[in-house]
């Protein structure tokens, strides 16, 4: 008998919306990202600040699985620029959900079930 090692990851869609104060950084509102799996997706000829991205990068795991639904990370969708001085905000949207098996992603084997 065969071992189900499937699991389930969000799709995520990171986009820069107006937040309360004038943008300093490098980023217009609309720009945008998606995370599928372990991949990153930027549209075609656009780029994103670097700082920004460090900022928001170790959310997105997080933001990538199930969470229970009053948990501060299904709920907070909106991060701030790490720039004090700058009034972006990056929305963390969930688009769609992706299956994994385990051995696709990990040389590390599963526990044996026995």
């Amino acid at each position: 008998m065969s071992v189900d090692d499937t699991f389930v990851l969000y799709d995520l869609r990171v986009e820069v919306v107006a937040g309360s104060g004038p943008m300093v950084c490098n980023h217009r509102i609309g720009d945008c990202f998606e995370v599928r799996g372990e991949d990153i997706r930027f549209p075609e000829g656009q780029t994103f600040p670097l700082y920004p991205l460090a900022a928001i990068l170790p959310l997105l795991p997080a933001k990538q699985r199930e969470t229970e639904p009053n948990d501060w990370m299904t709920t907070d969708t909106d991060v701030a620029c790490p720039d004090p001085l700058c009034g972006a905000l990056f929305r963390i949207t969930r688009i769609g959900r992706r299956t994994f098996r385990h051995g696709d992603v990990t040389a590390v084997p599963l526990p044996d079930p026995s």
